[in-house]
């Protein structure tokens, strides 16, 4: 399954191994507001990112290292601009609209939304590596 539009993406380091976990806003028409968690075929809701974290680490077992967690705010900066996250919104709410009218296939900017994720998707590989580089030196 691929989200386009990932308000919270963490990464948790469990000593030589690394689960990647994302975090999602629920749909309000699905189930109660809040997040949902997802590590491989895991998931867990909570009221609040942080919640959804607790209870899906408790399904994950026993941390027994240093534990790093890095959130991502998806502010614009340098690497997506507050223009290229608007126009990517805008888009993403054309497509879902789309679908939910079962017309995905006359959806006319396909190709600009996947240009703009893969742009979203190179920022967040940049801002890792500066991130790196920070904590480096």
């Amino acid at each position: 399954m691929v989200y386009y539009f990932l308000r919270y993406r963490i990464s948790i380091h469990l000593g030589d191994m690394m689960t990647k976990v994302t975090i999602v806003p629920v749909q309000p028409a699905a189930i109660a507001s809040g997040y949902c968690a997802i590590s491989d075929s895991i998931q867990s809701f909570g009221d609040t990112p942080g919640q959804a974290l607790d209870a899906l680490t408790s399904q994950l077992g026993e941390i027994d290292s240093d534990l790093l967690i890095i959130v991502q705010n998806q502010k614009p900066d340098d690497f997506f601009t507050a223009k290229q996250q608007e126009r990517l919104a805008l888009l993403m709410a054309q497509w879902r609209s789309a679908r939910d009218e079962n017309q995905p296939a006359q959806f006319d900017g396909q190709a600009e939304l996947e240009s703009l994720v893969e742009a979203e998707l190179l920022a967040s590989a940049s801002r890792a590596k500066s991130l790196r580089n920070e904590i480096e030196n």
